[in-house]
Formats: structure tokens, sequence, C-alpha cells
């Protein structure tokens, strides 16, 4: 109970807010920097930690991108996607370590094992999903021997051999030896991998009591959880809800097609059951505050607590309750978003926050009862 809650956002759709409605061959790379930049400063200014900085041939290079976001940013860290399989774990140690030089230990690193077959093998990879976390286990040994302060490493393993590697630029932060580690999905695969490398599994949305059993093993090994989601708040519930209503309402057969699309392309676990979880639910809801409306047209990611704000913070802290401590959210628009989580949701969260501490503290001090 005395984990600190921890909030993030994604970068991927500043200056396009629905890029995902449309099909993937439509996707334009090319960032929007000045969005960016201001989402990013606007993330210093509303107590998000961090920003994800996705990885995909519809996407400008994630590692490249946060060098140049970070230079003019101040405390904003950058959590840079990586699929394995894609670079040398040498030389993706290298360019880390070179990054957390420049920005002062301001990065950490988001593991992905990829989502569609199709686009790993645009990049030469043809592994199937289970190799793919196999070989990413492998990979992020590699990664943590260099970070460990080895002078040489060298490893032997069924996907990479490394021969007395060396980096010589070392990993730059105040308060690390190494950057945090994120592992993204929902299947069997990803938990054992979060479980051995690193310190948060990032899941897909489902209501708390569904969460608590899937995500136990990984509490009892230290490892946290946390949810990438959705955040539609207004100052009342029906206008939140409103607001998820009209999100939609700009949609339409194309949307949903280029999602069908998707999902029959993809290997992947969590974008799978994402999308049967929504396909289950009549109405929409998952519970009064988690909705499942904008997923057949804009995807997984957008399963989406909608409410007051003090509905969504007591929806955080029931999340809290099952064991979630972070959160990973995107916004319709993100900008606008953002600011009323920082002002309106974050400080009831917060004081909600201490009074769960509290409350355990005093058990803990009362004892079993007898």
């Amino acid at each position: 109970m005395t984990t600190r809650l921890r909030f993030h956002w994604s970068l991927s759709q500043a200056g396009d807010g629905f890029r995902r409605s449309g099909a993937t061959s439509r996707m334009i790379g090319l960032p929007s920097r000045d969005a960016q930049l201001e989402l990013c400063r606007c993330a210093e200014r509303n107590g998000i930690e961090s920003m994800l900085m996705a990885i995909g041939f519809t996407r400008p290079d994630p590692t490249l991108l946060s060098l140049s976001l970070g230079m003019d940013t101040t405390t904003v860290s950058f959590m840079v996607a990586c699929r394995a399989g894609l670079i040398s774990p040498t030389m993706f140690v290298q360019q880390i370590n070179t990054l957390s030089a420049v920005l002062g230990g301001r990065v950490c690193i988001n593991i992905v094992g990829g989502h569609t077959p199709t686009e790993q093998r645009y990049y030469g990879d043809f592994l199937e999903h289970d190799d793919r976390y196999a070989r990413t286990g492998e990979f992020l040994s590699v990664c943590e021997a260099f970070w460990s302060g080895r002078e040489e490493v060298d490893f032997n393993g069924r996907y990479y051999t490394i021969e007395k590697g060396r980096v010589s630029t070392p990993f730059v932060s105040p308060e690390r030896r190494a950057p945090e580690i994120f592992v993204g999905g929902n299947s069997g695969q990803a938990l054992e991998l979060a479980r051995c490398h690193a310190s948060c599994l990032w899941r897909f949305a489902e209501s708390p009591d569904a969460l608590r059993e899937k995500i136990a093993p990984l509490l009892v090994d230290g490892v946290e959880t946390g949810l990438l989601m959705g955040l539609i708040v207004r100052p009342e519930h029906d206008e939140a809800v409103a607001a998820a209503n009209r999100l939609i309402e700009r949609f339409g057969a194309e949307a949903r097609d280029a999602q069908r699309s998707f999902v029959g392309r993809s290997d992947s676990v969590a974008y799978n059951s994402t999308f049967s979880l929504a396909n289950s639910s009549a109405d929409g809801w998952i519970t009064p505050t988690l909705w499942s409306g904008a997923v057949p047209y804009l995807g997984a990611p957008s399963m989406a607590l909608v409410g007051s704000a003090e509905e969504v913070a007591d929806a955080i802290i029931e999340y809290r309750r099952s064991g979630i401590t972070q959160f990973l959210f995107i916004g319709w628009p993100d900008h606008e978003e953002m600011e009323r989580f920082g002002r309106d949701v974050l400080p009831l969260v917060r004081a909600k926050e201490r009074a769960l501490e509290g409350a355990w503290a005093a058990r803990q001090e009362v004892g079993p009862c007898r």
C-alpha cells in the first residue's frame, strides 16, 4: 500500500488525435514536433512522469524523437519503445546510454513483442509470437549484463551471441544505474518476461475484479502492473458520457473496417482480448466508469475511464486496491484531457491515496483481530 501511484501519457496522437481511426497504410510517420513538444511541456505542468514514445513503421524513430524533444524540456522523461530483433542489444544499450547522458537520465524503456506479423516482416523479423517473447528475454539479459557494469559481456543463446561485448558510454542518471524497464502485453509470455526483467507490466484495461487474480503472481514477485487506457473527464457524469458518445459519432464503417482489418492481422493477445471484451458488452460499459465504446473505432488503447473528476479518481483508487499502481493515458484531444487530469483528478487521487495509506497503517498498528 505504500507504493505511490504514477502517471504517464502517450505521445502517439499529438498533432493527429484520431490517427488510430484510419488504415495504417495511410498513416504518415512525420512528427508534428510543435504539437508534441507542447504536450510534453503540458505533462511537466500536470504531474505526468513520462511520455510513451511508440514504435512502428507509421511513426518516427522513438529514440531520435526523444532526443529532439528532450532537449527542449526539463523534467518529463521519455519511455522509449523497443522491439527486440530490430536492433542488436549492444547497439540498443549504446543508444539508450547516450540518450541518458544527453537528457540527464530522463529515459526509461517500454519493451513490446510486436502486434502484427506483417509489420514485423517489414523489418526482416519472421518469428512467431511466442518466439518473439523468448528472444526478448535474451535481449534483455544481454542489456542487463551491460548495465550491471561488466567490463566485457559474453552471451551465447538461441537468438543472440555476444563475444567480449563492450559499451564505453555508461548509463547516466542521478537516481539509477540502469533504465527502468516496462514490458507490454496481456499474454502469459508477457507476464513471465515482466517477472524476470521488468519493474512494471503494461496491460490494456479490464475491470478491477478481472485484473486482481491475473496480476497477483507479479505482485508477489515485486513487479508492478499498470494500465494503458483512455481518459474522458468532465465536471459531471452526464457530460462525460455525452463527450464519449460525441467522440464515436464522427466515425463510421471505414473506422470499424480499419480496426477489424488490424485485429485480423494481429497475433497480439492484448489487442485481441481487448476487442473480445469490448464486443462482449452490449452497451459498451464494462463497469460504471470503464467504457469500451471507442474500441471498435480507435482500437484497444481507447478502452477509457469516463466520468466526473470524483468518479475517475475513485475508479483509479479502486484499481489501486486491486494492485494497479501505474497508469498510461491517452485523450481526445490529449492536451485538454491532460489539463483536466492535472487540475481536477490528480489532487483528488493524491488525497484519496493518502487516506488509503493512513487506513492501512492504522490496521497495521492495531494488528490482527483475536
